[in-house]
């Protein structure tokens, strides 16, 4: 049986999707299942003490993932400069490609039950000149998860993704709204509306924390629609 998977994309940068995606895999893996997170591309990277770039939403997937998987795999493409993709390859001199990100996903694959891929930015930012997100879901055969960054502006930008990804003929099989601004006002009620408008599950709401703990957020975080797809 081959791994099942879901593909993570925000309602803009900063949404929250790295914290959505590691409580989500902490979430499977309760459920019994072994989970590995996914960044096929990451700009905005450090070197480690041996010199190779490393990006933190990639370091915190690979941190809860279960088996544990090797950073490569993890992040096939890591961009040193903190710019969208497209941008952040040309600078560095990397030529993006789609059969390396599949080969990765491939090996995640074969070691687990249920690989969770992290996007870039909002559903429409680009992974190059000619590769869009909705290319790689399509080619790895996985339903979205929308990640809501709960601030003013959300319900626009909300249903404008969701008009996208379903324009694109994905399968939206839920969101998970994150409390990003602490300051929002009516934050409930945005949330109820988002409910009452969205044409997929509510799989959670992550209430802001300014230490947020992914394994604790699993918590409040429910997977049961993703197990068939």
């Amino acid at each position: 049986m081959s791994a099942r998977g879901v593909f993570v994309t925000g309602t803009d940068t900063d949404a929250g999707k790295t914290t959505a995606s590691a409580a989500l895999l902490h979430a499977l893996r309760a459920s019994g299942l072994r989970a590995v997170g996914m960044k096929p591309l990451a700009s905005g990277c450090t070197r480690d003490a041996d010199g190779r770039w490393r990006n933190d939403d990639a370091l915190a997937l690979q941190a809860a993932s279960m088996p544990r998987p090797d950073y490569d795999d993890v992040n096939p493409f890591a961009l040193p400069l903190p710019l969208a993709p497209e941008f952040a390859a040309r600078d560095a001199g990397v030529i993006v490609g789609m059969e390396p990100i599949l080969a990765a996903h491939a090996r995640l694959a074969a070691q687990s039950d249920f690989v969770l891929v992290e996007g870039v930015g909002g559903w429409l930012a680009p992974l190059t000149a000619t590769l869009d997100q909705v290319d790689l879901v399509r080619a790895l055969k996985v339903p979205v998860v929308l990640v809501v960054g709960m601030r003013l502006g959300c319900l626009n930008h909300t249903r404008l993704s969701v008009r996208a990804i379903i324009d694109d003929g994905v399968r939206l099989a839920g969101w998970i709204a994150t409390e990003v601004d602490p300051h929002m006002a009516r934050r409930d009620e945005n949330f109820e509306a988002l409910c009452q408008r969205l044409p997929a599950p509510c799989l959670g709401r992550l209430r802001w924390s300014d230490r947020p703990d992914p394994a604790t957020m699993a918590h409040e975080l429910c997977t049961t629609g993703l197990m068939g797809g």
